[in-house]
Parts: C-alpha cells; sequence; structure tokens
C-alpha cells in the first residue's frame, strides 16, 4: 500500500513540472514576437476599427505578452484575406478577420472562395451586427416611402458578392421590391462613403455599428440619413427606422432576409486562426481574446470609439458556421439565385 502511495505521489511530481513546462513553452513562444491580424477590408472602415482597438488590448492577455500588429489585405470582399488565411503558417502568430457572409457564400458555391468555413480555429466575434441601408441628403430619398416611389433606381456602393455591403442591396431588392442599382469593386466601407460624399453613389448598407462611428459627423450635420434597417429585431438606438422583416409580404421574402442577412451577420466580424494551429496556441488565444472583451480598459476605450460590443465565444461562431451549413437545399437555392452573380 504504502509502495502504491508513494508511486502516485512520484506521479504527481512530475507531471507537475510537465504542465508547467508546457505553459512556459507557449509563453516563451509568443515573448518577443509580433502576432498579426490580417483585416479584410481598407483601413478607416468598420473592420479595421474594431481591429486596432483590439490590437491594442489583446497581447496583454497572451503570456509573453507579445505585439499584435494589423495588416489591411483587401480585395473581392475580404476573398482574398480569407483565402490567405486558409493556406497561412498554422504557427500561432496569424489571425484573420473576415466577413462571415462568406460561410454563406461557400455553402452556395462561390468559385472565389479557396477555403473551407469549417476548418478554421475560431476565436471569437467582438459583436453580432446590425445593419442599416444609409443614404445621403442629395440623393433625394428621406423616408423608406420616398425609396419605394423612387423614379430611378438608388445607387448603392458595395464591395463584393459576399460583403454585406454587396448582399443587404441584393436581398432587399429581390425581397421589397426597392429600386436598387448596385455599384461594387470598392475597397472597403470608408471607400463607399467617400464616394457617397462626391455625390457617386446615393450611399450604402452595412453595419450600423461602423455607420454610427466612422460616418457620425454626416448623420449629426442631417447630411446622411439612416432610412432602413435590416436586423432580427430593431437596433435599440433608431427604432424610428423601419425594418426590412416588416416589410417582407411572403414567406419567400422572409426566408431570403432571414437567412440571407439576420444569419450572417451574427458572425460578421468573426477572428480566426488558419486550419491545423496546435490546440495550445488556439486555446490560448481563444482565452486571451475572450478576456480582451472582458477588458474594462478596452471596454471604455470601445464606448470612447462609439464602437459596440456583443461579443460570441469561438464555440458559439463555430455552432453558427455548422448551423448554417445544416440549411435545406431548397432554401440554398434561393439564396443563391439572389446573391450570386449571373455572369
Amino acid at each position: 500500500m504504502f509502495r502504491s502511495v508513494s508511486l502516485i505521489l512520484l506521479a504527481f511530481v512530475i507531471s507537475v513540472p510537465e504542465r508547467a513546462d508546457a505553459a512556459s513553452v507557449d509563453q516563451d513562444f509568443y515573448r518577443g514576437k509580433n502576432v498579426r491580424i490580417i483585416v479584410g477590408f481598407a483601413a478607416g472602415g468598420g473592420f479595421d476599427a474594431y481591429a486596432r482597438v483590439i490590437a491594442r488590448h489583446m497581447g496583454r492577455h497572451i503570456a509573453g505578452n507579445p505585439s499584435i500588429i494589423v495588416d489591411n489585405m483587401t480585395g473581392a470582399g475580404s476573398r482574398v484575406a480569407a483565402n490567405f488565411l486558409f493556406k497561412a503558417p498554422a504557427d500561432g502568430l496569424i489571425i484573420g478577420n473576415f466577413i462571415g457572409s462568406l460561410v454563406l457564400q461557400q455553402i452556395m458555391g462561390d468559385k472565389g472562395i479557396e477555403f473551407d468555413s469549417r476548418r478554421f480555429e475560431w476565436l471569437g466575434a467582438p459583436v453580432q451586427d446590425e445593419n442599416v441601408c444609409a443614404l445621403t441628403k442629395a440623393s433625394g430619398i428621406n423616408s423608406l416611402d420616398d425609396w419605394f416611389a423612387a423614379k430611378k433606381p438608388v445607387k448603392l456602393g458595395g464591395e463584393a458578392p459576399g460583403a454585406n455591403d454587396s448582399d443587404t442591396p441584393r436581398v432587399l431588392k429581390a425581397a421589397l421590391g426597392l429600386p436598387i442599382q448596385l455599384i461594387e469593386g470598392f475597397k472597403g466601407t470608408s471607400n463607399i462613403r467617400v464616394a457617397a460624399e462626391a455625390g457617386e453613389v446615393d450611399g450604402g448598407c452595412w453595419t450600423w455599428a461602423s455607420i454610427r462611428t466612422t460616418w457620425a459627423g454626416g448623420l449629426e450635420s442631417g447630411m446622411v440619413k439612416a432610412i432602413i434597417q435590416v436586423n432580427a429585431k430593431k437596433a435599440d438606438d433608431i427604432p424610428n427606422v423601419p425594418n426590412a422583416i416588416d416589410h417582407a409580404k411572403t414567406a419567400e421574402a422572409r426566408v431570403l432576409i432571414d437567412s440571407g442577412i439576420h444569419a450572417p451577420s451574427a458572425i460578421l466580424r468573426a477572428y480566426a486562426l488558419p486550419p491545423g494551429t496546435p490546440k495550445s496556441r488556439a486555446d490560448l488565444l481563444r482565452g486571451a481574446f475572450n478576456a480582451t472583451m472582458k477588458d474594462p480598459e478596452f471596454l471604455a476605450e470601445m464606448k470612447k470609439s462609439k464602437l459596440e460590443i456583443n461579443p460570441l465565444s469561438g464555440a458559439e461562431v463555430d455552432g453558427i458556421v455548422k448551423k448554417l451549413f445544416e440549411m435545406d437545399t431548397k432554401n440554398v437555392a434561393k439564396i443563391r439565385d439572389v446573391l450570386v452573380p449571373k455572369n
């Protein structure tokens, strides 16, 4: 009996240093290194704004306190960044931030997608997004009724299929019959804003968190106005702005809005690691991401920057991705007809 107890104690003594050594290895790995956040959109937009605040705070929650830098890798509605991340070194030094609606594009067979959403190591998302279409005063559209009655299509800027600033106009045109001319090819929402202010387009549809922050001057001056929101429930601070789902007259229209916009919006700003990232590093970074979302200094800066926080964990993002892949084929076909260009 005493011999058995001695062996158990010996095993315990041996195992403790092994666990400590494993933690030490992770800490040593990140000490003195740079972690890159690859953002799939241009500097100055909403994705970039979130990423830069996260980068300023997340490092201190990672053993070894690495520096975190943000790189903007634009193109094709963040497909370039997502495709890069899928093939990037799985060493725990690269984090990707691309638009979550690309998950839906993969399900619909988008040929520009070279990744499998189910294989990413998801870290989480800082916010479950709300969507709004905002138009300039120069557009002549001051209400949703004005928009329905417009004699010519309202020009909206977009990036590419899969970006919410492109998908939302497509869904609204198909589901509600709003007169819309979508002009794609912009590198980010900051570029759409500039084009709208120059009169090249009438406005755009993207996240309310981004619009109210990066276009605050236009909203406050009355030069820009939120005309319609596209949310599962109305945003708390704009209760008088009409919600798209309330104007859907058919079951098919409601499916388009719900599955095409509402579900992808929940994971719109998700952060991920390349497939095959060592579990210990993936878990460490997930923990750091979650801790950052609760960090008082981080939350104070987010409030000062007027950036909303309503986070999802990596496990929650993964669950939403899996649920989207379980969508029935009829609904996938309906959404594909609207969101995938025919040319």
